[in-house]
């Protein structure tokens, strides 16, 4: 009874208030005690009690929705539960234990009797409430300064992502955009610098375009390795504070350009569908590490430079498309006007080889008559790649034969040019292939490394037999293929450092192939 006393005297609803009813009061109340998260007073109920802590924490909770919104918190000498029984309406708000509690309970009645007659309570009650009152403004003040500032905030990265959509939209060329998409991701982390991969799903590989000394590289790695190519599988977001404590991390770019990388982000590039398409790769953050915000802006332009990028190679398979439409009807064209004349040299020259006695004549004329057919064959073919047809048609040669055909076509034109043709010939047995078109693969090859050889060189042609397989190999020593070019080697209208020629040459060799 002495504690419960002393407890009631510290309160403040019994400031002023003389021992005697304080004693009073002790007799007509109750103890309870509640464990963290226990109810007290449940909001919507009518109110039977008054409570006064003796011990311990609660928070007054409103429940607008499922977790609650704190209005305040109250420790030992507070009191609560009083508005419900002076004005005789339903509890505004829950009161929730936040720690273990011991609180005194005075009963309704009592309560009801004590404040007629003792209009001390009254007044510390009005005390009481003013300070709780000063202390709501104050936190709605501050709730209202820290939401305006919030919705500040969200305006103004809506404004930036509105002005990110044109930036990442206002290219159809795949590498400007990259270059676009880098340099936004780069401003909105803060970093230092960084890369944009793609997913190659043909090949299994995540690609980008780096700035070398004055070259334009680019670069590939396996999906898997590395943190980039581990985002890239599992579609996971790594912050790292130190790149070097992370086992994945290669430092063999540091080691080669003596750069040192701290803090990375590396994040997945989703589309609308949630398929990864690439990755964002921000290396060493201005100021600090890189935050959650960091992330959800990666995020944010993520969608739009999904969105982008798809646009940029649809635009470029349309520009291709076109391209080979031009390029069959004119192929068409050709065809249909040169038909008839070289059908009728054709014509002569078989007329001729029946005239012609000596040998040496005899197999030129077989010359002039195997290019007219190379000819038509090869306006044909183009015909056939623009409009996407493909036919075989095999025959058993000996190899040997074939290729010694072949290579006295390519003498003439490289003897001219100072290249020396070197035969490596370890298979020259029987082989089934479409003559005409293999004769074009060598060909479009055979073209390539003539141009890549202006001063002259070596080509050299080797065979030999694996199983039941044979292979041909072409290597020359001209100044090689740089690596960016070497990658779309295959690809249609791809072409380097050369004048003329529709850029088809390769597409069709790897579609013979």
């Amino acid at each position: 009874m002495q504690h419960l006393f002393e407890s009631l005297k510290k309160n403040k609803l019994f400031t002023g208030i003389g021992e005697e009813l304080i004693n009073e009061v002790a007799q007509n109340s109750i103890i309870e005690n509640f464990k963290p998260g226990d109810i007290i007073l449940r909001e919507g109920e009518y109110g039977d009690k008054v409570c006064l802590i003796m011990r311990g924490r609660v928070k007054v909770v409103k429940l607008a929705d499922s977790k609650g919104k704190i209005l305040m918190e109250l420790s030992e000498s507070d009191f609560f539960g009083e508005m419900s029984l002076i004005d005789l309406r339903p509890r505004s708000a829950s009161v929730v234990a936040l720690t273990d509690c011991e609180v005194i309970s005075i009963p309704a009645n009592y309560f009801d009797k004590l404040i007629h007659l003792q209009p001390q309570l009254i007044i510390n009650i009005a005390k009481t409430l003013s300070e709780r009152l000063r202390t709501s403004n104050d936190k709605i003040l501050r709730d209202f300064l820290e939401y305006e500032k919030e919705v500040t905030e969200q305006i103004n990265k809506l404004n930036y992502l509105i002005d990110i959509t044109k930036r990442v939209n206002s290219t159809i060329n795949l590498d400007e955009l990259l270059k676009i998409i880098l340099e936004i991701a780069i401003e909105i982390t803060n970093a230092d610098r960084g890369t944009v991969y793609l997913i190659d799903e043909l090949t299994g590989e995540i690609w980008s375009k780096v700035l070398e000394g004055d070259e334009i590289s680019e670069i590939r790695l396996p999906i898997g390795k590395g943190i980039a190519g581990y985002v890239a599988q599992t579609g996971e977001i790594i912050n790292l504070e130190d790149a070097y404590k992370d086992p994945r991390f290669n430092p063999e770019i540091d080691i080669k350009t003596g750069y040192r990388t701290k803090t990375m982000l590396c994040q997945p590039i989703k589309d609308k569908n949630g398929k990864i398409v690439g990755v964002f790769q921000l290396i060493n953050k201005k100021e600090g590490t890189f935050t959650k915000k960091d992330e959800e802006m990666l995020s944010a332009l993520s969608i739009h430079a999904s969105i982008a990028i798809q646009n940029a190679k649809m635009a470029q398979e349309l520009v291709n498309n076109e391209r080979l439409a031009a390029i069959g009807k004119m192929a068409s064209s050709i065809i249909h006007d040169i038909k008839n004349p070289m059908t009728t040299i054709k014509a002569y020259a078989q007329v001729l080889r029946k005239k012609v006695g000596e040998s040496e004549a005899i197999q030129l004329v077989d010359e002039v008559i195997r290019q007219i057919d190379r000819l038509v064959n090869m306006a044909q073919e183009i015909l056939d790649f623009s409009r996407g047809v493909s036919s075989l048609n095999f025959s058993k040669i000996k190899l040997g034969d074939f290729l010694d055909g072949v290579i006295a076509f390519l003498s003439r034109d490289f003897e001219r040019n100072k290249i020396e043709i070197e035969k490596a010939i370890d298979f020259d047995d029987e082989v089934e292939i479409d003559v005409d078109k293999m004769t074009r693969v060598i060909f479009n090859i055979a073209n390539n490394s003539r141009d890549a050889m202006p001063e002259g060189g070596k080509f050299i042609i080797k065979t030999w037999r694996e199983d039941d397989f044979f292979y041909m190999q072409f290597t020359d020593t001209g100044k090689g293929i740089p690596e960016e070019v070497k990658k779309r080697l295959f690809e249609p209208f791809v072409t380097y450092g050369k004048k003329h020629g529709t850029g088809l040459g390769m597409a069709i060799t790897k579609k013979i192939v």
